[in-house]
């Protein structure tokens, strides 16, 4: 049989010395609503699809795509979707969205159109500098062999002129290495 002590022993906690203080429920943390439930004015789900896609610190994100797609067209797109290309729909939503309010007969074809001839313009703009420095590169290979061939023709006529003006005002043959001829020289000695 047990006794009333034995009972009351073991119902009765045991508190440590160490004084911790007993476990307590961690306070309940309120998340704000993404972006899109916020506007839709619902309540965010756990694990809303949008929410994301749409954080509450970035309300106009979504207003635009909602403006232009509906939020059950986005939310059916996003379901349809693996999780890894999420991100890059949304982006893509948003910007063809903005493009769609900007341009409402064109939209973001009309953003590729102008962009696509740009790049047509800049190519043309390269290809007539290209043009520009190839000429330029021959002009200068031709300058440069011109100027070659002068120093190579003033060169020539320093060595064709072989006779120069001594000190005493005499013009004396250098090609001649023979120094012991010299033009004064006579011819008969007597």
């Amino acid at each position: 049989m047990e006794s009333k002590s034995d009972a009351s022993v073991a119902t009765t906690p045991i508190i440590s010395s160490s004084s911790s203080p007993p476990p307590s429920l961690s306070p309940r943390v309120v998340l704000s609503p993404c972006a899109a439930c916020k506007i839709l004015r619902r309540r965010c789900a756990e694990r809303c699809v949008l929410a994301p896609y749409f954080p509450p610190t970035d309300p106009a994100k979504f207003t635009i795509a909602h403006r232009v797609f509906g939020a059950s067209n986005i939310i059916k797109f996003l379901q349809e979707l693996p999780e890894s290309q999420r991100t890059d729909a949304v982006n893509s939503m948003v910007y063809e969205a903005e493009a769609r309010i900007r341009d409402p007969v064109y939209g973001c074809a009309g953003a590729i159109y102008h962009l696509q001839r740009q790049v047509s313009e800049l190519q043309a703009q390269l290809a007539k500098a290209q043009v520009e420095m190839v000429n330029m590169q021959f002009q200068r290979s031709n300058l440069l062999e011109l100027i070659y061939n002068m120093d190579q023709q003033q060169k020539q006529e320093q060595d064709n002129m072989s006779f120069e003006s001594n000190d005493l005002g005499f013009l004396e043959d250098k090609s001649n290495t023979n120094s012991s001829m010299l033009w004064w020289d006579p011819l008969w000695t007597c």
